[in-house]
């Protein structure tokens, strides 16, 4: 058969691990640790992983941020909608009076053209009272 290896050479390649982020996930895996058997966090923890901690106390405060900016934008964003609303509601009460002015005008326009004698009366109809009759009621 072939010559056998020894397991002893491969175990130590692969249990030594180099760069960065081994000493990265060495770390973390041995702060984790520490924490389940339940000993404090202590001064060495905030010495050995102050880049760590800064960089999650920026990401909660960019969050904050991000969140604050949303709510507030959403909050102007109704007060918009509520505004257009009112200007659209405003657009087609004064489109309405304004067809009721061409047809008045029109209509205007139209009995003089042919000579009618119609006119518009600016005032409401005045009820002449009788002695013994009773006004009646167009409507």
């Amino acid at each position: 058969m072939g010559k056998s290896k020894s397991k002893k050479g491969t175990d130590s390649k692969s249990k030594k691990k180099r760069g960065f982020g081994a000493s990265v996930s060495n770390t973390v895996k041995h702060n984790t640790d520490s924490l389940r058997s339940g000993r404090a966090i202590s001064l060495e923890f905030f010495k050995r992983n102050a880049w760590l901690v800064i960089a999650i106390i920026t990401v909660l405060i960019g969050v904050m941020g991000l969140r604050y900016r949303t709510k507030t934008r959403m909050s102007e964003i109704k007060q918009l909608n509520k505004e257009l609303q009112r200007a659209e509601s405003d657009k087609l009460h004064e489109k309405a009076w304004y067809m009721t002015l061409i047809r008045e005008t029109e209509l205007t326009r139209l009995t003089t053209e042919k000579h009618l004698g119609l006119r518009y009366q600016e005032e409401p109809p005045v009820v002449i009272e009788c002695e013994g009759l009773k006004p009646t009621s167009n409507q």
